[in-house]
């Protein structure tokens, strides 16, 4: 059973322990009590602020797993705090995979300051969690998709779109790239894994995946330059940055350009473009 009193005396005291520059807010002048306010809680949640401010009071419905899971987003919850949301929600606890979909708050926490930099976190079987801005406007919305079509890695290899993120010149070196990472992670995991699963849809599915795969080819001890395609911009050189999270198996991939170059300066354009 749900104990909405607990419930809500939680989400009081995790809403008022976040401060604005945590999620990447801005404080303004008019801010006189620290803590978020409810609306800007029920937008980092993706839900209305009606819907927010009953679970406080309490007087709301009981959430559903679905939208605990979007406020402990929302919330930057830790997995144990993430647990202890769904126990007083009344749901059992989550299950858990390596490199499942939480992200930790101190990942979180850095994602939110680059709002203004193509970023996105995901995790070892190439699915992306959650994007900034800019990173949509760059490589298109990629926590839309569903099943295998989730992993960067199965798309690149089964559908053609993918691939226009990148000159057609540079494909080779990227399937060796995708069919690599996607290597590293099947070791890690064995065969009763989902890794196992991508790669057995992909031999199935990919005459290109499947003879590379009988390569083993092993990634590289740096990310270098890469190029990427954008139908407003063009052509941009960016380096790719990582930050990893080997507790989650998760990654933050940030893309920059070299000061002074156009593509730094094209790459300021696309917090002004509309996303893909």
């Amino acid at each position: 059973m749900a104990d909405r009193a607990a419930l809500a005396a939680f989400l009081r005291a995790r809403r008022e322990a976040l401060q604005p520059e945590d999620v990447g807010l801005p404080r303004g002048r008019r801010r006189r009590t620290g803590g978020l306010r409810r609306e800007e809680v029920a937008a980092l949640c993706d839900m209305s602020v009606d819907y927010y401010s009953r679970l406080e009071q309490p007087r709301g419905p009981n959430p559903s797993e679905q939208m605990l899971a979007a406020i402990a987003r929302g919330l930057h919850l830790s997995l144990e705090e993430c647990d202890l949301l769904f126990q007083l929600a009344g749901h059992a606890l989550p299950r858990r995979a390596p490199g499942g979909d939480h992200i930790a708050p101190g990942m979180m926490r850095i994602l939110d300051r680059l709002e203004d930099t193509p970023a996105q976190v995901m995790n070892h079987l190439g699915e992306t969690l959650r994007q900034t801005r800019p990173a949509v406007a760059l490589l298109g919305d990629q926590t839309a998709h569903t099943g295998l079509a989730r992993s960067s890695h199965y798309r690149w290899f089964t559908d053609p779109g993918a691939r226009l993120v990148h000159p057609e010149h540079d494909h080779a070196e990227q399937s060796r790239l995708m069919v690599a990472d996607l290597h590293s992670a099947y070791s890690r995991d064995g065969r009763d894994s989902r890794a196992a699963e991508l790669v057995d849809a992909l031999n199935r599915e990919s005459p290109e995946f499947a003879a590379i795969w009988r390569e083993r080819p092993v990634l590289g001890p740096y990310c270098a330059t890469k190029r990427f395609h954008h139908p407003q911009i063009g052509t941009l050189e960016l380096h790719c940055q990582t930050l990893v999270d080997p507790a989650q198996s998760q990654r933050l991939v940030v893309y920059t350009a070299a000061p002074g170059t156009e593509s730094h300066t094209n790459l300021r354009l696309l917090s002004l473009l509309p996303v893909m």
